[in-house]
This record gives C-alpha cells, structure tokens and sequence, in this order.
C-alpha cells in the first residue's frame, strides 16, 4: 500500500513538474502570459474591442466630456483609463493597425484606400500581415466583426473579397465594408460575404433603422447566438468581437428621441465649452493643470461674433454630434447587459478607444443652400428594398426625398449631409493641437478605457484611476494574443509574417512599466516619434517641432532651436523607422501631384 503512495505522489511530482515546464515554454514562445488566464478557475477571457469614430479625447463623459455616456463611465470606474493612448490619425490607417498589431505601412495601409504605388501605401491588407481573429481563432476563439471594416478597396460581392472580414479570420460580419455614409443607407452594407440594404436583412428588421443602433444590435444578437451555441453543444468557447462604430464621423445623423436630450445644451458655443472641458479634464486628472490650452483653432471665429442665425445652426451641429455618442453608449449598455446576463460579464475584457481625434473636415458646410446634386424638390420613387446604397452622400433617401447640404442645413433627419466643422472639433480635442489627419497630439490621442473585473479583482489591483504609460494600437493585437494564451504566427499561406511590433498591455493594467519606449506615426507627409517624453513633429515639408511633453502635451512650447542635438537624435531613429517600416519620406500623393 505504502509503495503505491509513493508511486502516486511521484507521479503527481513528475505531472506538476511537467505543467511547471510547459507553462515556462508558452510563456517564451508568447502563446501563454500571466498565470491569470493559464490557472484551471480562470478560464481565458472574452474580448471585446470597440472602436468610435472621428471623436476628440475629451468628448466622453470619463475623459472630462459633459455628453452622457454612463456606460462607458461605469467600465472606467471599474476598470482603467490610459491618459496617453495613441492611435495613427485616420480612419483606415488605424483600422489596419489595430487589426495587425503593425504600423499601418507595413499592413499596407499607409494612407487611404486608394494604391500609390509603394507597398506601404496599397490600400488593402498586406499578405504578409495577421489580423487579431487570425491569431485568436487557432486558438479556439469565436471571432465577430459588427460595423466598420474599412481596410480593403473591394466593396462589391462577387469581386477579389481576400480582405473582407471572413477572408481574414472572422466567423461572422455584419456593417459597411467602406468607411463612411448615411447612418439611415449605410454604404456597402454587408452581412458575412454578401451586400445587403437596410430593407432586405432577413436578420433584422428594426422598425427604424439607424446604424449606429444596428452595429449595437447586431453586436448583441451575435454574443446571444454565441451563448445559445454553447448551451446546445455543452462546451464553452470564448470569444472576440470587435465592434466598430461610426459614430460620431460626419454626416451628422441622430434619431429625434437622443437630440432631444441636448436641446439648447450648446447655445453658449465653442469657445465656453472648451473652457469647461478643460476645468473638468483637470479636475478628474486627465490634464496637467500647468499645461496651458491651445488657442483657438485657425478657422474657429469667436462666438460671440456669430450672428444669431449662425449660432442656431452651429449649436444645432454640436446637439447632433452629442446625440451619436449618446446612441453609441446606449448600445455600448445593451452590449454590457447581455454580457452580464449571460454571467460573462467579469472575465471579459472590454477595450474602448478612437480611431483618431476630432475632425475639422468642412463637410457639407461649404454650400449656404441644398447641395447641388438633386435636380430637383421633387420626390423621387423610393429605392427598390433590394438596393445596396454604394454612394458616400446619397442624392436621395431610400424613400425618395433630395439630400440637402450646407451652413443653413438644420443635421439630424436622413435628408441632411454636413459635418460638424472645425470649431467644435477644436472644443472635441481640447485642449491639444490640430486634428485628424495630423500627427500633432489633437490628431493622435485617443482615450483607452479598460474593463476586466476578474482581473482585476485576482490581482487586487486599484480600479477607476489612470494609467500614465503611452499606449499605441499596435499594442492591441500581442495584448489580445497575450490574454487569450494565442501564438503570433510566422507564417500565413506560406507567406511570411511581417513581426508584431506592439506590446502586451496586460501589465500596464496593472500598473506596471511597459517594457518600450519609442512609437512612430506618418500620415500624409504629417510625421512624430515620441521617445519617452521627448516627441519630435511635424507637419507635411515643414520643419520638425520639439516638445517635452511632460511639461508641455499641449505642444506649445517649441524647443527645437535650443536643442538642436536632441532634434538631430530623433531624427535618426525616425528615418530609421522609415525605412523598416515601408514609410515614405515624402507623402507619395504629393509627390503625384506636382
């Protein structure tokens, strides 16, 4: 008896030295981390990823906003928010990023989706890059994409879909494959492979359509499918779902019910709201109270010099933009309860960031009357239900009215089309400089709220305050990867994988140092690099700008002259990332142009 113990126990010694090993050996080939998701009670996470679109750092309610957005207030408070979280400075560069864990010139996707000749600047997925869903789903990962895809030219069925969604890892889709258009005829409207149009979905059936609202329920019926599926089958599959919003990008769309909440909130004007979002930035930590304020953006009149007219349309486009946030973080709610439901709530891990900051574009404004594109008043015959909407600004609604544009254009209805303007982008990225497009801080930070109650609560770590450390998109895909115990490939179809260049951030949740100190960005010839709190920027063929940005975030204070060394430095390992990273020194459509 007493030798069959003995076998046992040292059978128990050898299987407990062999789990020892195995776990070290996953843990340097980066298929395992932290033993927070490797241990038998802690299953490996869920994982959430949201996107918004075209908002500026301040506009959410935890980041020093006064739009309503509890929800995402509420997975702040319980989790954690970045104060320096980086994105590339547009749309589908951004998306590239994210997806890859790359600078968007080495997904391909330097700039839009158009190709400039260069490979880091095609305008579709490089071959030789990884999406998120492609590392997870070996891994044993249902993955979910519901909204805005935007990395690939192909917009039609039936043509080269190599970059749509389920060609690059995901199991399930539903939103636009293009980038932006009417939130009431989405462009390029999609589910799985196949176009589609708000009226012939079989899937959903809303009795108003409104995208934002459909990117939420859409988000809500996939993890009810996912659920189901595992009460059928008996076995628990995680899962990622990324859910990429358009709100708040142009055009200003709203439903009447979440206007109505901010009615007259903005008759005070840009130039108070930028006051205000600054005291409550400082107040909550976000911002440095010696940091001074930018001026107000070239473009941005004084308010009070508005005339009474002017101000009623202006206010009416900042009611409107409030409006989207709002409607995203209702849906942003419905997502959280069914996860709570569904008791998955506290180990998933819930990401929220921005593509990149507030936009300055005119759009739409440019026009004092209707935009020129309707011929006529008159109602056209309302588009057949099997029409795909494949027109950024629709001519006309799906039930015929013409679509109106201009600086006299009250937003909201399905028959309007204009951006919100510089002005209050100015007051959405306060108190930083510049805009999207720029690589100046007001186009590149993003705020980064983070929410995983069960780690949080194993690691007893202090929830609802900031994290100080500089984050970057490419960071999302090894942060995912890390958490889900899932291996970066070196190869994909045969060919070789591009290396991740991001972080786990797992460790900065918890309020240890990021081992990395240097990130890059180009976008349009606009350029930076920050190494630790030195950024070197500048604008497309002007001369780099120096700023410690520790004692100055808000770029205001040029040091380039008086550290010329330093200038030089920077400079080096910019170009030096530039020629790794498929990076043009000059913007390859301005080179086209002249």
């Amino acid at each position: 008896m007493k030798k069959n113990c003995n076998i046992v126990v040292f059978a128990l010694v050898l299987f407990s030295i062999a789990c020892f090993v195995q776990m070290q050996v996953q843990a340097q080939d980066g298929t395992a981390g932290e033993d927070y998701f490797t241990q038998e009670d802690s299953p490996r996470p869920n994982i959430v990823l949201i996107m918004s679109d075209d908002m500026g750092i301040t506009d959410i309610g935890c980041y020093g906003g006064e739009i309503q957005t509890p929800n995402l207030n509420a997975l702040a408070e319980g989790g954690v928010r970045f104060k320096q979280f980086y994105n590339t400075s547009r749309c589908c560069p951004s998306r590239a990023s994210l997806l890859t864990g790359l600078y968007s010139h080495q997904a391909g996707i330097g700039h839009m989706m158009q190709d400039l000749g260069q490979d880091g600047y095609r305008g579709e997925l490089a071959k030789d890059c990884v999406t998120i869903a492609e590392v997870l789903q070996p891994a044993g990962y249902s993955t979910y994409v519901i909204g805005k895809w935007h990395v690939t030219k192909t917009l039609h069925d039936g043509g080269v879909q190599d970059n749509w969604p389920l060609q690059r890892g995901f199991d399930r889709f539903y939103g636009m494959v293009s980038g932006a258009g009417s939130f009431f005829d989405p462009k390029s409207l999609s589910r799985g492979n196949k176009n589609i149009s708000p009226e012939n979905d079989p899937l959903y059936k809303p009795e108003t359509y409104y995208f934002t609202d459909a990117i939420s329920d859409n988000a809500v019926m996939f993890l009810r499918d996912h659920y189901a599926k595992e009460k059928k089958t008996g076995t628990e599959k995680p899962f990622f779902a990324y859910v990429a919003y358009t709100a708040a990008h142009w055009p200003m769309h709203a439903l009447p019910k979440d206007i109505a909440k901010y009615k007259g909130k903005y008759d005070q004007g840009w130039d108070e709201l930028r006051k205000t979002r600054l005291e409550q930035a400082r107040t909550i930590g976000l911002i440095d109270k010696k940091w001074g304020i930018t001026p107000r953006g070239k473009g941005a009149p004084e308010w009070k010099k508005l005339s009474a007219e002017e101000k009623k349309f202006s206010a009416a486009r900042m009611e409107v933009y409030a409006a989207m946030v709002d409607n995203m973080d209702q849906g942003i709610g419905r997502i959280v309860a069914e996860l709570k439901k569904q008791g998955k709530f506290e180990n998933t891990l819930i990401l929220y960031l921005q593509d990149n900051g507030a936009c300055a574009e005119p759009y739409g404004l440019h026009n004092e009357g209707r935009t020129p594109r309707p011929k006529t008043d008159e109602r056209q015959p309302p588009l057949p239900k099997d029409y795909t909407q494949m027109a950024m600004i629709p001519n006309y609604t799906r039930d015929g009215r013409p679509v109106y544009m201009g600086r006299g254009v009250i937003p909201g209805p399905a028959d309007t089309y204009v951006a919100y303007g510089l002005p209050w982008a100015n007051a959405s990225n306060t108190p930083f400089r510049l805009y999207k497009h720029w690589s100046h801080e007001g186009g590149i930070s993003s705020p980064l709220v983070v929410s995983w109650p069960a780690l949080f609560k194993q690691e007893k770590a202090k929830t609802g305050g900031w994290c100080n450390q500089p984050g970057h998109l490419i960071d999302l895909l090894p942060t995912c990867a890390d958490v889900a115990g899932a291996t970066y490939p070196k190869k994909r179809n045969a060919v070789s994988v591009t290396p991740c260049e991001g972080v786990s951030l797992v460790s900065a949740f918890l309020g240890k140092k990021l081992d990395r100190n240097t990130l890059y960005w180009e976008h349009e010839g606009h350029r930076a690099i920050r190494q630790g709190d030195w950024k070197l920027v500048a604008r497309n063929e002007q001369p780099w700008e120096l700023y410690n940005l520790a004692e100055d975030r808000c770029e205001l204070d040029d040091l380039a002259e008086e550290m010329p060394e330093k200038v030089a430095a920077l400079n080096k390992l910019w170009n030096d990332w530039a020629d790794r990273a498929k990076v043009s020194k000059k913007w390859p459509m301005h080179e086209k142009k002249k």
